[in-house]
């Protein structure tokens, strides 16, 4: 598993694994990064369905909960095949727009 810390954000990413050793591998080491706005970089994976990303629902809400950021980032799935409640967006600069516009609600309080 490879974290990229930018600031108040990590990016997570994971090359030539499994899908479900990449989520455990990142419940795992979620206390590291638990303060940090995360976003989820799914690229590596050839074959995902909406089915395999709500996998990450517990954790998002969980995460989104402690008033943090949680954004995956995959083309295989798109927003409207997962429930609103998990964010998913194409790439990585479209994450970093939600996390800034998220960070801006809070410090707002909207």
């Amino acid at each position: 598993m490879i974290f990229d810390k930018e600031g108040t954000t990590t990016i997570v990413f994971q090359e030539h694994t499994a899908l479900e050793t990449f989520i455990a591998n990142l419940n795992a080491a979620y206390p590291k990064i638990k303060h940090d706005n995360i976003i989820v970089n799914l690229f590596s994976f050839n074959k995902l369905s909406a089915n395999d990303v709500l996998e990450f629902l517990k954790l998002s809400n969980v995460h989104r909960n402690s008033n943090k950021s949680f954004v995956l980032v995959t083309d295989k799935v798109t927003y409207e095949e997962v429930p609103d409640e998990i964010s998913v967006v194409p790439t990585i600069q479209e994450a970093k727009d939600i996390i800034e516009m998220e960070e801006i609600e809070r410090d707002l309080d909207l």
